[in-house]
């Protein structure tokens, strides 16, 4: 299991784990609950590259960056360049 703490957005952590190149489970703490579920439950099963492709870059209102955009900074973080 990874345990990321996202920068600028209302979430204040987000954990996942990663099976096989697959991500198999997220869970955020904080932030709006209904929708950060609802990421979850479209990313899991998402190789690990379709999600950063799909999340990264996505903003949230006036702010530069959401929790889709830390979830895939993380993904990229802790998988992809560790």
């Amino acid at each position: 299991m990874y345990s990321y703490a996202p920068k600028g957005v209302c979430s204040n952590t987000i954990n996942f784990e990663i099976v096989d190149d697959k991500i198999t489970e997220v869970v955020f703490t904080g932030g709006c609950p209904g929708n950060l579920i609802g990421i979850s439950s479209l990313v899991t099963g998402m190789r690990v590259q379709e999600a950063i492709n799909r999340l990264k870059g996505i903003s949230c209102g006036n702010k530069s960056t959401s929790c889709p955009d830390q979830l895939a900074l993380a993904l990229e973080e802790l998988v992809v360049n560790a």
